[in-house]
């Protein structure tokens, strides 16, 4: 595949940023221009010689671009477009990265710029935001769907696949109003039940705040995505609202089933529920990064003594492994405190296990 001569990109937060970097990784000689409000964020950029060119203004930098990326909060996206007219050049693909797709696909068939426009999203990130936390792996081995309009031409959608995928990306061809039902349900979904599952036990906390304080490694897994961008979620619920209600409506159908089960106590449905979805959990591949960013982590037992956790922290640092996080947890799923410690990647949760497993620490696979 021919290398791109340039390229541009229009927001610079952390899915935008880790695009970028992933292009400076692969793709050293390729030009990056870039636009962003923050004007921290385009200092940095150029610091990091992440970009080449940096802007506060959409202008002249972003001539001749091979691809442009939009990849600003998915409202801005839309209301951008109009000021890409003026670079349509017949090899420009245009493209966003957000989590939404048909309001976007909607405004460019309005502006009939379909034949330059291909839609994606990578189907990955953080719970942390910003260009500061984005990095060049953040999209490797991730989904990314790619929404095509009817009018783009075929040598270009082979083209610009295949340049996602030499981001070591998994692209995946979707029609676009599909995809904001399918990410409405396994993206979208998710992070509003942990929103509210988070308000609700803060609004129903005791007084000295014991749920608060006995919260620990189950109720953080699951309500980790709730410090996700407020702004971003805040823009998806709104662009994707329709999909959003249906599938919220069929979701609190479902709530009301097992309620009716635990009233009635049925055992069996009960069972059942659990069984089913132990039985689906278990046959999701872990093997790419989903919407919702997997966390690694190792849980082994501490000894409760000075030090402890200094000498496991020594350990992993003589070899060469990076902390992303380290704490410990009590709760009922363990006998005593556990020590939990999340790593940036599964290879390094996977040598961690085996080396504190060699130092004869009890190491928890969950």
């Amino acid at each position: 595949m021919k290398s791109p001569s340039k390229i541009g990109f229009i927001g610079l937060g952390l899915i935008g940023g880790s695009i970028a970097k992933a292009i400076r990784q692969y793709y050293p000689d390729t030009e990056i221009a870039a636009f962003d409000k923050n004007k921290e964020t385009l200092a940095l950029a150029a610091r990091e010689s992440v970009a080449d060119v940096v802007s506060s203004s959409i202008d002249d930098s972003f001539m001749h671009c091979d691809y442009i990326f939009l990849c600003a909060p998915v409202a801005f996206n839309t209301a951008y477009l109009k000021q890409l007219q003026r670079f349509f050049h017949p090899g420009l693909i245009i493209t966003d990265v957000g989590s939404v797709k048909t309001s976007i696909h909607e405004e460019v068939i309005s502006l009939g710029m379909e034949e330059y426009f291909i839609g994606g999203h990578p189907m990955a990130g953080s719970e942390k935001s910003g260009f500061s936390n984005a990095k060049a792996m953040l999209i490797e081995n991730a989904y990314y769907i790619i929404t095509p309009t009817s009018s783009v031409s075929k040598e270009k959608l082979e083209t610009y696949t295949a340049f996602i995928e030499s981001l070591r990306a998994l692209p995946v061809v979707l029609d676009y109003k599909e995809h904001d039902y399918v990410t409405g349900t396994i993206s979208h979904l998710p992070h509003i039940i942990a929103a509210t599952l988070v308000n609700f036990v803060k609004d129903t906390d005791t007084k000295d705040e014991l749920m608060k304080q006995l919260a620990a490694g189950g109720f953080k897994d699951i309500t980790r995505i709730a410090s996700s961008s407020p702004a971003m979620w805040q823009h998806i619920c709104l662009k994707n609202k329709e999909n959003i209600s249906t599938i919220l409506g069929a979701y609190i159908q479902s709530l009301e089933q097992a309620k009716a089960y635990i009233d009635d106590a049925r055992e069996q449905s009960i069972y059942d529920l659990f069984e089913a979805s132990k039985n689906y959990r278990g046959s999701i591949p872990e093997s790419s990064a989903g919407p919702i960013k997997k966390a690694f982590a190792v849980y082994c037992d501490i000894v409760d003594e000075t030090g402890g956790i200094a000498a496991i922290a020594t350990i992993l640092a003589a070899n060469n492994l990076s902390l992303k996080n380290i704490g410990i947890v009590h709760n009922r799923e363990f006998e005593e405190g556990v020590l939990r410690i999340e790593f940036y990647d599964e290879n390094s949760s996977c040598q961690a296990a085996k080396l504190l497993q060699r130092y004869r620490y009890i190491v928890y696979k969950r």
